[in-house]
C-alpha cells in the first residue's frame, strides 16, 4: 500500500504563496504544480522555471508566414495572372516586392498568432475534449494554490500552516 498523498495548500493573497515557495525550496521540498488566477510577478524564477521556449516558435511561425507570403505574391504575380502594366511587364518578383509588404506582414503577422495561439494550447493540454486539469475552480477566480505529491505529509502541512494557508487537503495520489 502506497502512502504517497496528493496535499493542495489554498492561499488568499499572492505574496503569501510566494512565502511559501521560498519556505518550501528553503526546506528542500519540492512543489508539483502552483495554480494562480493571474500571473504572479516572481513566481516562475521562485518555482525556478527555465525560460519557455514559445517565443521562439512564435519567430518560427513568423518567418513560415513571411515565406507563404512572398510565395503566394511571387505566383500571382509572375506566374499564374502576369500583367503588364503601362507596357512594364512583371518578370521579376524583386522589382514589384513593396508592392506587397503590407500583404506579406499581414500573412507573417497572421500566422505567428493563429500558429502561437494553436501551439499553446497544444502544450498546455488544453485542446477541446482535454479533461481539465485544475483541480480546484476556485483558484481561477481569486484564490492561489500550491500541489505537492509526497510521503511527507506533516512536514508539508506544518510549513503551510506556517506559511498563511487558508485551507489544507490532502488525498490518495
Amino acid at each position: 500500500m502506497s502512502t504517497t498523498k496528493r496535499i493542495y495548500g489554498i492561499y488568499a493573497d499572492d505574496d503569501d504563496l510566494l512565502d511559501g515557495v521560498k519556505a518550501f525550496n528553503d526546506k528542500g521540498i519540492s512543489i508539483a504544480e502552483v495554480y494562480t488566477p493571474f500571473p504572479v510577478h516572481g513566481l516562475d524564477t521562485a518555482l525556478g522555471l527555465r525560460k519557455t521556449r514559445l517565443s521562439d516558435a512564435a519567430f518560427l511561425y513568423a518567418v513560415y508566414g513571411l515565406l507563404v507570403g512572398s510565395l503566394v505574391t511571387w505566383y500571382t504575380m509572375n506566374h499564374d495572372w502576369p500583367m503588364n502594366i503601362g507596357g512594364k511587364p512583371a518578370f521579376s518578383w524583386g522589382t514589384n516586392m513593396p508592392a506587397f509588404v503590407v500583404p506579406m506582414f499581414e500573412l507573417m503577422v497572421f500566422c505567428a498568432a493563429h500558429l502561437m495561439s494553436l501551439t499553446f494550447l497544444a502544450r498546455n493540454k488544453m485542446y477541446p475534449g482535454c479533461p481539465p486539469q485544475n483541480p480546484d475552480p476556485r483558484t481561477t477566480d481569486d484564490k492561489f494554490m500550491m500541489e505537492f505529491v509526497t510521503d511527507n505529509v506533516d512536514a508539508v502541512k506544518q510549513i503551510l500552516i506556517d506559511t498563511g494557508v487558508e485551507e489544507i487537503t490532502v488525498k490518495d495520489a
